[in-house]
């Protein structure tokens, strides 16, 4: 092997390589570790409508609901213990970032993956047959631990493995892979709601074991990436997997490159406070600021309740639950139209074609809504054509979102960190994330109890804010090669102040203490 020194890239080299079959199935198999984080999405929502949990674990809720002549439409289901149970997952989620990012870093991607399915698969299993609100609550978090592990392994290994040229589009399968899981959540509790003697939901919550066996096998089976390799010192081995994914043997220059940013990262002595240096400054805000505004755009406030939520604007239960399947599959649909148009259009496109339509469908549920309950939340059914406007404004919103702020709020972090930094980088990404995913579980139904109609504003006002925010500071990243990121700093009008380089355009590594 040559020998290389601790430069990194000319910052307009393009590597040679094809998208090969080897390539497309590893990134797959690996992108399905986004079922079990889809699954548990699509699946909380629902069981928290069906009757029989709701008396055996939330009796106040079932009778708040039912007397519904005496409560406002906006409060029915505003409950603490009904939002822990669903939050529980997130909080769990946020504290093993921190060991998982430390297991991708020494042990490799594949060991992150096989953690998260096997407690996920845990969780599953004491969900599955809890007989008590503590046990529900010890299997969220067992399979908040496991989504942790996976959120943290899969879009860098998806990152890694893919060509640049195709990174974006199999990237975004970690986010097909979760809408898929909560289409088919959804699609289970609408028939499992429908078993006679009120134990649908048990099935429901114990299903989440299938998306864990997928994820646990499939990381035994998947080869690591030639960056983890190089990482722990087995170059060979890795520029013999680089030549069999890359599908040609002129590997030299992306070889050299890899082992150029492992040899920078090894003088990292603090991963984490090297994070905060100057130079970093970039990548960090787009590690806490993207995640944060992918959570305020109200998605979640759909997905986690979208059966709750079309329950309190005058839906029946079946129909509640029908309403979301139908926001599932528009979730799909949309996230295959962004697998095909993000290395064609590019991530800004994207982020702001799908925030002003997000932006626009917001202010329409909104005044929807507010015609209908007015601040009081009178109760009454919505008339049906009058459901189905609201229904439509809904899908619009989740298109928008399933082809822009969803998939690349997980693409556009894991592809712009350096080496030595992007295990760390990535658990600052995947904390923000369940941080504010466990707020707005948490504070959702109270949000709506006391803001009414007026949430959807709240969620619109983010949206126009991270729009604004995506056109002024990020730059585009298609088409660049990962260890060649750094270019697209260096040449925008603002983050270029903070990354150095020469006057040839490289990026020299320093020590770090």
């Amino acid at each position: 092997m040559p020998a290389v020194g601790i430069v990194i890239g000319d910052g307009n080299r393009e590597y040679p390589g094809k998208l090969t079959l080897y390539v497309t199935m590893t990134c797959i198999v690996a992108a399905m570790g986004g079922l079990i984080f889809g699954y548990d999405i699509g699946i909380s929502g629902g069981v928290t409508t069906m009757d029989s949990f709701q008396k055996e674990f939330f009796p106040s809720v079932y009778e708040k609901q039912k007397n519904d002549q005496e409560s406002s439409k906006y409060c029915k289901f505003d409950s603490i213990p009904l939002t822990l149970f669903t939050s529980s997952l997130y909080l769990a989620a946020l504290c093993s970032c921190v060991v998982a990012s430390y297991v991708t870093r020494e042990f490799g991607r594949k060991l992150s993956m096989l953690l998260g399915g096997v407690l996920f698969c845990a969780g599953a299993l004491l969900n599955g047959f809890a007989t008590a609100v503590w046990m529900l609550i010890v299997g969220r978090l067992l399979l908040g631990f496991g989504i942790g592990f996976t959120n943290q392994s899969v879009p860098l290994y998806l990152s890694e493995m893919a060509p640049y040229k195709y990174r974006g589009a199999l990237n975004i399968g970690f986010q097909l892979s979760i809408t898929i899981g909560i289409l088919v959540a959804s699609v289970l509790n609408f028939f499992f709601s429908k078993i006679p003697g009120g134990w649908g939901w048990r099935l429901s919550l114990g299903g989440a074991v299938v998306p864990a066996l997928i994820i646990t096998v499939g990381s035994l089976i998947l080869p690591d990436t030639p960056n983890s390799m190089i990482e722990r010192g087995r170059f060979k081995q890795a520029e013999t997997k680089l030549r069999k994914i890359r599908g040609v043997d002129d590997v030299e220059d992306e070889m050299n490159d890899l082992i150029a940013a492992s040899e920078a990262s090894k003088l990292v002595e603090h991963p984490w406070r090297n994070l905060l240096q100057r130079k970093y400054r970039p990548h960090l805000t787009m590690a806490i600021l993207i995640p944060s505004f992918q959570q305020l755009t109200g998605i979640n406030v759909i997905m986690f309740y979208a059966p709750v939520l079309f329950q309190t604007i005058g839906f029946e239960n079946d129909a509640a639950l029908m309403s979301a399947v139908v926001t599932g599959l528009v979730n799909v649909g949309a996230t295959v139209v962004s697998i095909y148009g993000v290395d064609k259009w590019g991530r800004r496109f994207l982020f702001l074609e799908g925030g002003l339509q997000m932006l626009i469908s917001q202010i329409a549920v909104a005044a929807a809504i507010g015609a209908k309950f007015g601040v009081d939340g009178n109760p009454g059914v919505l008339p049906k054509w009058y459901a189905i406007v609201v229904v439509l404004f809904i899908c619009i919103y989740v298109a928008a979102f399933a082809w822009s702020w969803g998939p690349l709020g997980w693409l556009v972090p894991s592809e712009i960190f350096p080496l030595e930094i992007r295990s760390a980088a990535q658990s600052v990404t995947v904390s923000m994330n369940m941080i504010f995913t466990f707020i707005i579980a948490q504070v959702f139904l109270m949000m709506l109890c006391h803001m009414k109609f007026g949430l959807f504003i709240f969620f619109a006002f983010f949206v126009a804010v991270m729009s604004v925010f995506i056109y002024v500071f990020l730059p585009e990243t298609r088409g660049v090669p990962i260890e060649e990121m750094n270019q697209v700093w260096r040449s925008h009008w603002y983050w270029s102040r903070f990354v150095e380089g020469d006057e040839n355009g490289r990026v020299e590594m320093g020590k770090v203490h």
